[in-house]
């Protein structure tokens, strides 16, 4: 007796009948569409027996239905790219890739001038100023956030001033007290010399080097006649009546004793010790 050959599903006979073998059953045409077919990506409708089918990683159209997702193409026989989930012609991938101004959200075709900055690009009369809207182009510009502004609207909005000549500072510049300058404004009021990275003294809202400050406004020791300067050795000082003398230098007349910190007696000009006054 012959074995049956009938439809896995229906068990109607299959003999003289079109039938698939499908995960090692056969199956009548009409059972393969209602329980075995894969459905079309494209149109959500079963891919049919008789139907070509088209697979791409885990995902199947009709081969009618395998086309371009921007221009529509038929693709079931020609190369394609997927991207973002969706599949292109070669000619609209190039298209999709182009680079597009950040102004008017154009392509930036081959031969266009334009302006690059962190890998976003501008046609170069996209390229304005953030305040005065006037095109930076290929001219030098500021970056502040998300905004662009040429050197005149940056200047007026944004740059420090110097107090010295009400000038922008622009680079480098230096600040003193909250102050800022440009550093080829701060400098020795007797001498010019620049005093950035350099010591100096301000008195009375002037600013001298240390060889201006010694030689034309530093007080001189009573003891030694040099200037104390308030620099290294001697930065304490030691005033009385009018007069000033380096820690180091303010000792009795008479013993040498260092009397700075210590009780003294001031006589005739001269500084003494309690006891070397009791002798005078």
């Amino acid at each position: 007796m012959a074995e049956k050959f009938d439809c896995h599903y229906c068990r109607d006979p299959l003999q003289g009948k079109k039938y698939v073998e499908k995960d090692g059953h056969h199956c009548c045409l009409k059972c393969f569409d209602k329980f075995c077919a894969n459905t079309c990506v494209d149109c959500r409708k079963p891919i049919g027996a008789d139907s070509k089918e088209v697979h791409y990683k885990n995902r199947y159209w009709h081969d009618t239905c395998f086309r371009c997702a921007k221009c529509l193409h038929p693709l079931a026989n020609e190369t394609f790219v997927a991207k973002d989930n969706k599949i292109l012609c070669n000619k609209c991938t190039t298209r999709e890739d182009s680079l597009k101004c950040k102004g008017c959200f154009k392509q930036i075709v081959a031969g266009d001038q334009n302006v690059e900055y962190k890998g976003t690009v501008w046609h170069k009369d996209c390229f304005t100023c953030s305040n005065c809207k006037q095109v930076i182009g290929t001219g030098s510009f500021f970056p502040k956030g998300e905004d662009f502004y040429c050197s005149t609207c940056h200047e007026a909005k944004f740059a420090k001033h110097c107090v010295k000549c009400n000038k922008a500072i622009t680079s480098g510049g230096i600040t003193y007290q909250d102050q800022p300058w440009h550093a080829e404004c701060f400098v020795c009021v007797t001498c010019s010399k620049k005093l950035a990275g350099q010591r100096f003294t301000a008195v009375e809202d002037q600013y001298y080097c240390v060889d201006c400050y010694k030689n034309f406004v530093a007080k001189k020791c009573a003891g030694c006649k040099n200037p104390i300067t308030g620099f290294g050795k001697g930065s304490s000082v030691v005033a009385y009546e009018g007069q000033s003398w380096h820690d180091y230098c303010f000792h009795c007349k008479k013993c040498s004793m260092n009397l700075a910190n210590k009780r003294f007696v001031f006589h005739q000009e001269q500084v003494y010790c309690p006891d070397c006054a009791k002798k005078l």
